[in-house]
């Protein structure tokens, strides 16, 4: 079979390419591997998870009632009608994919693909006994995604202890459970199996969670995790695993010295590795880096011409919406359209309670590359909408160019950061002023108007919290 278009993935990245070169009338097929459309993000990643994590938001908000003088009884816990709820929706997402497939004369291939050369795929099918298949392509979008990592030692044969595919199975909610990696998928499943009722842990090689990120926004969240969470340990390794048989027995090292603890399960959420491998890419031009990436210029082209890629495949941030818009920016350069993926804000969210969330420029890439900006935070204790939620421990920053008044990045933490932050993005992408976004007309009471605020706080000016004017008096 010869298709124009072949992409390889169904994940976001790879559904998002293929409809949008169908859109524009090429013929198009699309090869995955399992038997369902939708790839990691929405049949063990990103979907499933923040259905779980919306169960154990209501959960906590029940509690949090107490404070207004209305109590609940203690809810009792179904797993498999939750399991099954959880998978409900992955099911409708990914029937509703196969219907816009079809709808657009997509061609889906299911099976494992594997580069013969610059234009051939071999599919080695999907179920037992059926038939291998060639396929012949002009251009290949290579979607293939990415894979929990895995650290060797950890692999000690026992189905305790757990990735974080097999955590969202939520095969049930164990007693203890031990988190290794303090990074935004261990704490989103973390908080999921807290919320459950498993007493949770969380280990950490450096001396904070979710390393890397803006400590004003991780702040409040670890002040939370410490409530939720029976430990956080930073600056402690996991030497080494042992299955105990009813229990896993984890050796650390850490600030007190080495020490043994038993947990039910342990989840080992150390970060993602590229699927690069296995594909027979040596079998192209694609030139794939030490670190799995595939190498792509800016309208996601490999050194094979015949051969694109987009997503995970192809370097950090490992996040869905980049591979989308990749996707598109794919199909539009195959297409003879200028496109080019250069944007100016990729935004990044971490679905924990509070939900921490990001885009542009931070303070950790100000302390890197020694630019000048000034930071303007806006605390939630002086926001109305905030105090009605009972939630004041969020806030709002923003970083501004102090010669021309641009925004440059901005970061928020609390309830809803990551609807928050698309303001954020639109505003860096469109080069606004700190003043566009003070002078444009919020509604009150809001969690939203705290980015007006956090504006006019950069000019001195906010109504709610009291800035010395002499600090802004230029401008």
């Amino acid at each position: 079979m010869h298709v124009p278009v072949v992409v390889l993935g169904g994940g976001p990245g790879g559904y998002a390419a293929a409809f949008l070169a169908a859109d524009l009338g090429m013929q198009v097929a699309m090869i995955e591997r399992d038997e369902r459309l939708g790839g990691t993000c929405l049949l063990r990643g990103c979907i499933p998870s923040k259905a779980l994590l919306h169960v154990g938001r209501v959960l906590s908000e029940a509690r949090e009632m107490e404070e207004w003088g209305i109590h609940f009884t203690k809810p009792s816990l179904d797993v498999a009608a939750l399991r099954a709820r959880k998978d409900k929706v992955i099911s409708a997402l990914t029937g509703g994919l196969s219907q816009l497939a079809k709808r657009r004369n997509v061609t889906i291939v299911h099976g494992a693909a594997r580069f013969v050369n610059s234009t051939t795929l071999e599919v080695a099918p999907a179920a037992p006994g059926g038939a291998s298949q060639r396929i012949t392509f002009d251009h290949c979008i290579l979607a293939s995604g990415s894979r929990p990592a895995r650290i060797p030692a950890f692999d000690i044969g026992s189905p305790r202890v757990m990735d974080s595919t097999a955590a969202l199975e939520l095969a049930d909610v164990p007693e203890s459970l031990l988190v290794v990696g303090g990074g935004y998928i261990g704490l989103e499943m973390g908080t999921v199996y807290a919320e459950l009722g498993s007493k949770v842990s969380v280990v950490e090689l450096t001396d904070m969670l979710l390393p890397g990120a803006d400590r004003d926004l991780v702040k409040p969240l670890q002040k939370r995790l410490e409530g939720l969470f029976e430990a956080i340990m930073l600056r402690t390794k996991v030497v080494k695993l042992e299955d105990a048989g009813t229990a896993v027995r984890v050796s650390f090292e850490g600030p007190d010295g080495p020490v043994t603890k038993e947990f039910s399960r342990v989840l080992v959420a150390v970060g993602r590795r590229p699927n690069s491998d296995g594909l027979g890419l040596e079998n192209t031009k694609v030139v794939v880096n030490p670190k799995g990436f595939v190498d792509v210029d800016g309208q996601q082209r490999t050194a094979d011409p015949h051969i694109l890629a987009i997503g995970d495949v192809c370097g950090e941030p490992m996040l869905a919406h980049r591979a989308s818009h990749q996707g598109k920016v794919a199909v539009e350069a195959i297409h003879g359209e200028p496109a080019l993926f250069a944007p100016r804000a990729i935004p990044a969210v971490v679905f924990t309670d509070p939900e921490i969330a990001w885009a542009g420029l931070t303070e950790n890439d100000v302390a890197a590359t020694g630019r000048v900006v000034e930071v303007s935070k806006y605390p939630w204790a002086a926001s109305g909408r905030a105090h009605a939620l009972g939630r004041t421990d969020g806030l709002t920053k923003m970083l501004v160019d102090p010669e021309t008044d641009t925004v440059l990045g901005v970061g928020i933490v609390g309830p809803g950061a990551g609807e928050l932050i698309a303001e954020g993005v639109l505003a860096i992408e469109m080069g606004c002023s700190a003043r566009d976004l003070m002078e444009a007309i919020h509604p009150h009471p809001t969690l939203g108007e705290t980015m007006a605020f956090s504006a006019e706080n950069y000019f001195g000016l906010a109504t709610e919290i009291y800035r010395p004017r002499a600090e802004s008096a230029d401008r």
